[in-house]
């Protein structure tokens, strides 16, 4: 089987499976069935609260919001510009900037009502899915797309898989912990930010099949 063929086999594959876990969450969330799975998991994730762990949760939170992500995205858009990386640039900014607007129309769709169980901060707006997570996932996601793109050396583009990974990883448990987010809302917005990534990474990737033969 040709890479090519392989590559877009697997990414159907995937976005057939992430869709319909997304759906999955939507309907039993909706009839109230992942009520004991959200229940559980913020147990679990706060049961070692502690002042000075909120603390640092809450600065640490701070690499999932609104602002970071547009301080972050013009930063490494003038980056990309200076290095004369224009498709890439574009394929930031649109990526981040489609994804955001993406979470706005799910949340005042969906319309749910953030967890008053614990919170540990206070937050406005609708919780599904988690901005934070599908933020988190499409920013970051693309951001280590684009290095791993221009990256020679396999370790570096294996560490920065990693490292993103992670983060992406812990500002969803961040959500949880400071109770401002069902589990159900993060898994959402890391499934949604998963889709979207691979679709945008997809037209890329058809952008540079076609004009740079």
């Amino acid at each position: 089987m040709k890479k090519s063929t392989l590559y877009i086999t697997t990414n159907i594959i995937l976005f057939i499976l992430f869709l319909g876990m997304f759906l999955f969450i939507v309907f039993d969330y909706t009839n109230n069935d992942l009520a004991w799975f959200d229940m559980e998991v913020i147990h679990i994730v706060q049961q070692n609260v502690t002042p000075a762990l909120t603390t640092f949760i809450d600065r640490f939170t701070f690499l999932g919001s609104v602002l970071w992500f547009v301080i972050a995205t013009v930063v490494v858009i003038v980056l990309l510009v200076l290095k004369k990386k224009y498709a890439l640039a574009i394929y930031i900014c649109l990526t981040s900037g489609v994804g955001a607007l993406l979470n706005w129309t799910l949340k005042h769709y969906f319309k749910r009502e953030r967890p008053d169980i614990l919170p540990l901060i206070e937050e406005t707006g609708y919780a599904f899915p988690s901005g934070h997570s599908m933020g988190s996932f499409i920013f970051y996601g693309s951001l280590a797309f684009v290095i791993i793109h221009v990256a020679k050396k396999t370790s570096m583009k294996w560490a920065v898989a990693i490292i993103m990974g992670l983060l992406i990883l812990s500002i969803g448990l961040s959500r949880i912990y400071l109770g401002v987010h069902y589990p159900s809302d993060v898994a959402a917005g890391f499934l949604v930010g998963a889709i979207w990534l691979m679709l945008s990474i997809m037209v890329f990737h058809m952008y540079e099949h076609i004009f740079n033969k």
